[in-house]
């Protein structure tokens, strides 16, 4: 605890619940602002061409003079994704791990920061004194090294963030959790437990990664020819894994992926992985080999696996072809409504021949902790206030009766949507009302730029496809100087449907005619009368509604 006296405490959400990914927290003590986390989501399947998606950052822009910090968990781009976004809109110090800030920087090579940033290097010894609070840190186990919960110090007690976290009791060297220090810190007195749910539903204990090592060694000595392993860049416990397999079966591996080449090289040059470099070949070199000495490490360019996959069972892919003697393990759940592309991809898979193995066959462990190991977190810090977070709703409910399980009351649990605030003042923890929050979407170098009526209008025409009307007018002679034309793109067979296309430039010809015949005209009308009229006819004839963009040209 610290001798200062906190008055107001507020913990706000403004990504991270309700959804997997997206990690960002405010955690106010006073007049004091501290941010956990900068995380990304990847697109579910109605974000049509959308590339990520990020917090709603307008509420720490609206107070940026108040920011002091930012804590970063971990490395995984639902922690880290969306820093350099984060770094455009307010000046504050970056605290993390070694690894953490390593990964952190390598997403501002590609959107530099307005101005400089300090990072600094923390520990699970490590202190970070400020006016009204002060910052520790401790270990926890997670599929990336140097992960760390974060623990905010106030005159109530501690605020605990766990980050993401198990229990593996074969955990060795940086993923091994400070046991012995999340004790002490419910025994110094935990005010607030923010605990992550990403397993919340799972019963037992989660899967220790020794029995990963135990499948991915017979799947290696079974396959006869190349192994393709997908997974995230960030997944580095999965990296170790297939190198430490590869150099027990004599196999070369090449690693592909911009992301995942990125943080190969970080893993590599701080010794966060231990890979013998001469196992390692560029992609180009794989047909010197045969096949069966070959292991081939893939993801997608912003870190998520389905779309690597995709391009190569495609045959889209610049560098790999699927061979029907391959064996591809894919070692990832797909984010959320992303599955029914998954098991299509699958079934490609399967049509060029290849095995596949999927997480049904054990080849996923999760590094979250299930429902024994929430539990025993809780049993560790006993908070006066539990808020769970870091899942889907349904998650966070589930962990919430975990906690009443344990001893907690309902009055002491906080289930907190986005953009709401949980505050302590006067002595009573209440929710007490909401800031602006939600999904920013990325598409390209465009930030936010795509909102709900960008989808709706990609949507539909990935459904019902365009149909475009061009007509020139000579205003001076009120009459129709060429056209109409119709471009119909996924829509129609032309070929097949000229009456239909007919009768649709007789229905133009007759609403422009009508207009340039009248002294004056507006543009705007004659437009809206073609979408009209077209839709119904188009629906009566079709069933369909396609877009209609009607173009009309005046000399």
């Amino acid at each position: 605890m610290t001798k200062t006296k906190n008055e107001l405490i507020r913990i706000i959400p403004l990504g991270g619940v309700g959804e997997i990914g997206k990690a960002m927290y405010v955690v106010e003590i006073d007049e004091e602002l501290f941010i956990v986390d900068a995380g990304l989501m990847f697109p579910e399947g109605e974000m049509l061409g959308i590339d990520i998606v990020i917090p709603d950052m307008s509420y720490i822009e609206e107070n940026k003079e108040r920011v002091k910090g930012i804590f970063l968990t971990h490395g995984h781009e639902d922690a880290i994704g969306s820093i350099a976004y984060l770094l455009q809109k307010v000046q504050a110090p970056v605290y993390g791990s070694k690894l953490t800030l390593a990964l952190a920087k390598e997403h501002l090579k590609e959107m530099p920061a307005p101005a400089p940033v300090k990072f600094f290097e923390v520990t699970n010894k490590s202190r970070m004194n400020f006016k009204r609070t002060h910052v520790t840190f401790f270990h926890t186990t997670h599929s990336i090294p140097d992960s760390l919960g974060i623990v905010f110090h106030t005159s109530e007690g501690a605020i605990v963030h766990t980050g993401e976290f198990k229990f593996d009791q074969s955990a060795k060297g940086k993923y091994r959790p400070d046991l012995s220090r999340m004790a002490n810190l419910g025994e110094d007195g935990v005010f607030i437990l923010m605990s992550d749910s990403n397993e919340a539903e799972r019963p037992g204990y989660t899967t220790s990664e020794s029995v990963i090592e135990e499948q991915l060694s017979s799947t290696f000595y079974a396959a006869e020819g190349r192994l393709l392993v997908a997974l995230y860049a960030s997944n580095f416990i999965r990296i170790q894994q297939v190198f430490d397999k590869a150099a027990e079966t004599g196999k070369k591996v090449a690693v592909v992926g911009k992301s995942l080449e990125s943080y190969f090289e970080v893993g590599m040059r701080l010794g966060y992985l231990q890979v013998d470099e001469e196992m390692v070949i560029p992609i180009k070199e794989i047909g010197k080999y045969e096949d069966k000495d070959i292991v081939i490490i893939v993801t997608g360019n912003k870190g998520e696996p389905l779309d690597a996959l995709e391009k190569i069972v495609r045959n889209h892919h610049r560098e790999i072809k699927m061979k029907s003697s391959d064996t591809v393990l894919i070692t990832f759940t797909p984010s959320p409504g992303m599955e029914i592309s998954m098991f299509q991809m699958m079934n490609e898979i399967s049509k060029a021949g290849a095995n596949v193995l999927t997480s049904t066959k054990k080849v996923h462990v999760s590094g979250h902790g299930s429902q024994e190991d929430l539990k025993m977190m809780i049993n560790l810090m006993r908070p006066k206030y539990f808020i769970p977070i870091q899942g889907e709703y349904k998650m966070l409910i589930a962990h919430s009766k975990l906690a009443q399980q344990v001893g907690l009351a309902k009055s002491q649990i906080f289930i907190a949507d986005k953009g709401d605030i949980v505050e302590y003042k006067n002595n009573k923890m209440r929710m007490s009302g909401r800031v602006q929050a939600g999904n920013v979407l990325i598409d390209g170098i465009g930030v936010g730029d795509v909102g709900n009526i960008v989808l709706r209008d990609r949507k539909l025409l990935s459904q019902d496809g365009i149909f475009t009307v061009v007509i020139t007018l000579s205003r001076k002679q009120k009459r129709i100087a060429a056209g109409p034309e119709i471009v119909s793109r996924g829509f129609v067979y032309v070929r097949e449907s000229e009456e239909l296309l007919e009768e649709s430039k007789k229905l133009v010809r007759g609403i422009v005619e009508k207009y340039v015949n009248k002294d004056t005209f507006e543009w705007t009308n004659i437009k809206q009368e073609i979408r009209d009229t077209l839709s119904s006819y188009l629906f009566q004839q079709t069933k369909r509604r396609p877009m209609i963009i009607p173009i009309i040209m005046e000399y």
